[in-house]
């Protein structure tokens, strides 16, 4: 049976990918600042370790056996207003986490041969209209720059002879968490909102598509290097909406929201919501990952069917 340390399990993908590899066989171990208490079936079959970044601890038991550490923890970028002391806990949150991995892994005798790290599509900034592929260069914005630190720290592992692989993963789609919940927010009340910024295209992707791409580079070992986690079709975030308003069989009336107003209400971040990228899916395509939700009607279905 092989084992995997997952760091940031608690989250959204975490527990999803913790559910698919435990259902394949997979013994799991997680890494966070706390020991997970069994709160799910899921929780209660992984084997729970801690960690302390501020003072560069780690359970040397979480790596006993491991052949393969998934790396998804950091602060949630959307989870509070960007003042400078959270910008700095958003990118140490990745960047010193990882530091703290390879500085054991350096220092150790261990059997890990992949590392896998989460990224995610703000790498690109914002791209317009423009076809978006891995060797796209890195752009402006502070998004960007968490992300361009973050594949930083994930590359040096191959100093180890590690397998490093990066998933920029793009807009989230699932039941209970990820875009979906926020996307969906004033549909009750018979409205759902677009913004107007023309070019503004969302490469969503639903989760476990996500979850599939990291077992797939998990078990591949020709997988390297950075990939676009992101459905082979994005979509302009007006047309996405429409196909939401569909699956939903909903009556709410489309409007359009103007870009700056949510660049009055939330600064900075609005880049978050602003931000087009066109990705291309074409590099993790071409190792033979086979999309499960390649098209958004489909994703969609799913989704709402549960």
């Amino acid at each position: 049976m092989k084992k995997v340390l997952i760091t940031g399990a608690s989250g959204l993908v975490g527990t999803r990918l913790s559910a698919l590899l435990l259902g394949k066989g997979y013994e799991v171990n997680t890494l966070g600042r706390k020991v997970n208490r069994p709160k799910s079936e899921v929780r209660s079959q992984a084997n729970s370790y801690v960690w302390n970044l501020e003072k560069g601890e780690v359970d040397a038991k979480a790596f006993e056996g491991v052949s393969a550490v998934i790396h998804l923890a950091g602060a949630g970028v959307a989870d509070k207003r960007w003042s400078d002391e959270r910008k700095k806990e958003i990118v140490e949150s990745r960047v010193q986490s990882a530091k703290l991995i390879f500085d054991f892994l350096k220092k150790n005798k261990h059997e890990v041969k992949t590392f896998i790290s989460a990224s995610a599509v703000g790498f690109y900034g914002d791209c317009g209209d423009e076809v978006v592929a891995e060797e796209h260069k890195a752009g402006k914005g502070f998004l960007a720059e968490v992300c361009k630190q973050w594949e930083q720290s994930a590359k040096q592992f191959s100093k180890l002879e590690i397998r490093e692989v990066r998933c920029r993963i793009g807009i989230v789609l699932a039941k209970d968490g990820g875009a979906l919940p926020e996307l969906t927010r004033t549909i009750p009340l018979g409205v759902a909102s677009y913004f107007t910024k023309s070019k503004l295209y969302y490469p969503w992707v639903h989760i476990d598509d996500v979850c599939g791409i990291v077992i797939h580079a998990l078990e591949n070992e020709k997988v390297r290097g950075a990939y676009n986690t992101t459905a082979p079709q994005p979509l302009l975030m007006k047309d996405l909406m429409k196909q939401i308003l569909v699956a939903n069989k909903s009556k709410a009336v489309l409007m359009p929201a103007p870009s700056f107003a949510i660049k009055l209400a939330m600064g900075e971040m609005s880049e978050m919501l602003l931000s087009s990228q066109k990705c291309s899916a074409e590099k993790i395509l071409e190792t033979g990952y086979p999309f499960k939700f390649g098209e958004i009607e489909k994703a969609l279905a799913e989704i709402y069917s549960n």
